[in-house]
């Protein structure tokens, strides 16, 4: 158990970890998500500074703050070098010299007290959907904890790990990446004993710089693992493939070919029921069902039977795993106030993922349209990235509605294939699409919605939920 006297020790202070009893159930850096037990880490951004709201996330139940420097508050604040006997009954502030550095060393510190398997998971696409299904496969024998939403950072995964307590038996942990040594500072907080690497791709070019870049970052996961690990590869993707050699680890490759060790055939798509497959390893055949949707859904199932294996999972055991958990997917489907059937998708995107969502909607009864967004942050891929799903929408769609500048470029190479004008339209914003879309869909299409987080695509999913 996590106490505020033992939070002190590890940050250094001189102080007995028998002291200060007071539980902390977890750590925030947002005052407003403070609850009872909280420890508050006041960080200093672009946009505000958490050293302002110290006594709000007091108000709301934090036992323990950690500062930069002396600030104007109600509750006590003190200094690493303070003598023991000076401590309060929190709460109270403590003034640290980094509070990001010492999150993260707190981090570090309190995984260390545990035994459990740990995964880490990155890659280009799919990490999140990756994550959610391997975290409730594993649920079926364990109690699972991952990083809730996006926290995968240098900010987000130090605070899930402080979540940890003692009924948890494994954690799966996805891992983020902007620039080269991210990774390898969350693998040095995290210890992971399981790698997985889903795909490579353009995503994040814009600062990460080209491919090749990023699948150096991505292989930070793989060259951290212990000799006693295990590296999950996918073995469709030849840069990630190629990280085989840079592990330490047992390698473990999934994919659609029989080179791999775990592979997939006989992929057939129920549309909205989901997608059952044939799964064959070492010499077995095992015909796996699952409700999640698209072809592509197959690569995360495949990467979550392999930790499962590891893990001591039978064969039995990940049938009833996958028969008997709700495995989370973003997709979302709905009938809209406008009759029509909308696959909502709108989280984020990049090509791939694109690609796949279109290849979902081909699979999917109705007259087919897409919405499609910019897909930012494609630096020297942007005007490739477009122009191939712009080809992809025009075979797949009747009917193309898209959103942003950007995507001026999607709807070139959509009327290069000579896709009907008539049936494209552009507009600079999802608001602009979203009064379009409520007067103009109808039943008996099947809508897909798609594009980058920043397009604000989640408006027109909005928009097309709203009763009227």
């Amino acid at each position: 158990m996590l106490t505020v006297g033992k939070v002190l020790r590890a940050l250094g202070m001189d102080a007995d970890p028998r002291g200060c009893q007071d539980v902390v159930t977890g750590a925030c850096v947002d005052s407003r998500q403070a609850i009872q037990g909280s420890l508050f880490v006041a960080l200093s951004g672009e946009h505000t500074d958490g050293h302002l709201y110290v006594d709000q996330a007091f108000e709301s139940g934090a036992v323990l703050a950690l500062i930069e420097h002396k600030i104007k508050s109600a509750y006590p604040v003190f200094t690493l070098s303070d003598r023991p006997d000076r401590l309060r009954k929190p709460p109270f502030s403590v003034i640290v010299p980094n509070t990001l550095e010492m999150l993260q060393n707190l981090a570090t510190w309190w995984r260390a007290q545990f035994t459990i398997p740990v995964v880490g998971i990155t890659g280009s696409v799919g990490k999140s959907s990756t994550k959610e299904t391997m975290a409730a496969l594993l649920g079926y024998k364990f109690r699972v904890l991952k990083n809730k939403g996006n926290m995968n950072n240098e900010i987000g995964l130090p605070l899930t790990l402080l979540s940890l307590n003692e009924s948890h038996q494994a954690a799966v942990l996805e891992m983020g990446f902007y620039v080269p040594g991210e990774i390898e500072l969350l693998c040095n907080i995290a210890k992971p004993q399981i790698g997985v690497v889903t795909n490579i791709g353009t995503v994040h070019a814009e600062r990460a710089g080209d491919i090749e870049t990023i699948a150096r970052g991505k292989s930070e996961l793989v060259q951290a693992l212990p000799a006693k690990g295990l590296a999950v590869l996918n073995n469709d993707d030849p840069r990630v493939r190629a990280m085989a050699a840079q592990t330490p680890a047992r390698v473990l490759s999934y994919g659609f070919s029989p080179k791999a060790d775990l592979w997939a055939d006989a992929i057939h798509s129920e549309g909205l029921a989901g997608i059952h497959f044939n799964a064959h390893f070492e010499g077995q055949t095992h015909r796996i069902k699952s409700e999640l949707l698209g072809k592509h859904s197959v690569y995360n199932l495949l990467s979550a039977i392999a930790v499962a294996l590891e893990l001591k999972f039978s064969w039995m055991e990940i049938e009833q795993a996958l028969r008997s958990q709700e495995l989370v997917q973003r997709v979302r489907v709905f009938t809209s106030n406008t009759g029509a059937l909308v696959i909502d998708d709108s989280y984020n995107a990049s090509p791939t993922s694109t690609i796949a969502a279109l290849e979902l909607l081909d699979e999917l009864e109705g007259k087919k349209v897409a919405v499609l967004g910019d897909m930012l942050e494609l630096g020297q891929y942007e005007t490739e990235g477009h122009q191939q799903v712009g080809r992809k929408a025009a075979k797949v769609a009747k009917k193309i509605v898209l959103v942003g500048p950007i995507s001026l470029q999607t709807r070139s190479a959509i009327l290069d294939t000579g896709f009907p004008e008539e049936d494209l339209r552009w507009f600079e914003n999802s608001d602009e699409a979203a009064q379009f879309l409520q007067t103009n869909l109808k039943t008996g299409q099947t809508v897909l919605v798609k594009g980058s987080h920043g397009m604000r695509m989640d408006k027109i999913v909005a928009a097309l939920e709203e009763k009227i």
